[in-house]
């Protein structure tokens, strides 16, 4: 059997780290954010090359916030994708804004630059593009788009830990970037975890105040914030396993290198990786007219596969308020029903990517 993800694998490894780091905080009876968290923000914002990383409980509350502090609100628009997890939109609805939806680039899966324009009105407010699956959108076009309208940036990362894009670092091209931590993630806590990054001070210190109840000092509440908060297990654990992201890294991105070359000549379409781009492979996502027939094919053979998404956001039924249908987005919609993920993470043998293969390519 080879499953889809094998944290267990994973925890092997740096078990002792981990149960040491978990004690800590146990003997330190600090067990929401305090100095286990603030470690892992300033250690966090030095791989991603920023000044600040926010440490806060999940990816989606990551989004709510940056949209929070950019100051999006009732009557706003913001520009964001269909083909996301449906966090991404959701996040925007919180705020009270409208989400507009551009389509993405056949290839890259991403925000498509050439469609996003026509799409900015008096009440865009901000753009927020997604690194999907592990590599980056488009961003130079985008920018110069918000650039030229004054429209904040927010990058959604949460796919995306150590991803680049022109030699810059996912998380520093926009004017903040959230990421997500959930178990599954490149960079995985053990529970529930998101990370607000920015260069702005300003915006690092409505971050903080956002995500402690608005508060900047204790029982002075300035502004009407959230419970938004790390805990500290986590900001623990994430520190441990960051220190192994780059190693693991290297390790999906020789792992995608090989399902590349053992695909190549097979019915199914490999992922593309710009050359401008430093894809880290969250996900590896082949595209198969007959989708649903190979994953069928392959949980026969016990191999574990995934569909990241099935359903793009404009036509799940829980978000037919945004007022879109089907065929307003072709390109979301045809990847939609051929995008099948297959198992990639670090501990991953090359034995287990022989046999995938074998099974997708053999008749």
């Amino acid at each position: 059997m080879i499953p889809y993800l094998d944290l267990k694998a994973q925890y092997g490894g740096i078990r002792d780290e981990i149960r040491a780091a978990l004690d800590r905080v146990l003997e330190s009876h600090q067990y929401v954010l305090g100095s286990e968290v603030a470690r892992f923000e300033e250690e966090f914002a030095r791989f991603c090359g920023t000044t600040s990383a926010v440490g806060v409980n999940s990816g989606t509350s990551a989004l709510h916030l940056a949209l929070a502090t950019a100051g999006v609100g009732p009557g706003d628009e913001v520009i964001t994708v269909p083909f996301t997890f449906v966090a991404t939109v959701a996040a925007v609805l919180y705020t009270g804004a409208r989400p507009v939806l551009c389509d993405i680039d056949p290839v890259t899966y991403t925000m498509e630059p050439s469609r996003l324009e026509e799409l900015v009105s008096p009440r865009t407010k901000a753009i927020v593009p997604v690194h999907l699956y592990g590599q980056c959108a488009d961003m130079d076009p985008i920018l110069q788009i918000a650039r030229k309208h004054g429209l904040v940036v927010i990058e959604d990362a949460a796919q995306a830990h150590g991803a680049g894009y022109r030699g810059r670092r996912a998380g520093t091209m926009g004017d903040m970037a959230c990421f997500s931590f959930y178990p599954g993630k490149n960079l995985g806590a053990y529970g529930e975890g998101g990370a607000v990054v920015t260069g702005n001070a300003a915006h690092d210190k409505t971050l903080r105040m956002l995500r402690d109840w608005g508060q900047e000092k204790k029982g002075f509440h300035d502004l009407p914030g959230f419970n938004f908060r790390m805990s500290a297990f986590q900001g623990a654990v994430l520190s441990v396993k960051l220190k192994y992201l780059e190693e693991w890294t290297d390790a999906r991105r020789a792992k995608a290198a090989k399902y590349d070359e053992l695909l190549a000549e097979s019915p199914v379409a490999p992922p593309s990786a710009l050359p401008h781009n430093r894809h880290v492979y969250h996900v590896y996502g082949i595209r198969s007219k007959d989708r649903d027939a190979l994953r069928e094919k392959l949980g026969k053979a016990e191999i574990g596969c995934g569909v990241h998404y099935p359903i793009p956001v404009h036509l799940q039924k829980g978000y037919a308020s945004l007022g879109y249908g089907k065929g307003d987005f072709p390109v979301s919609e045809s990847v939609a029903g051929e995008i099948l993920s297959l198992p990639i993470y670090p501990e991953l043998p090359e034995e287990g990517i022989l046999e995938v293969a074998g099974v997708i390519t053999r008749s």
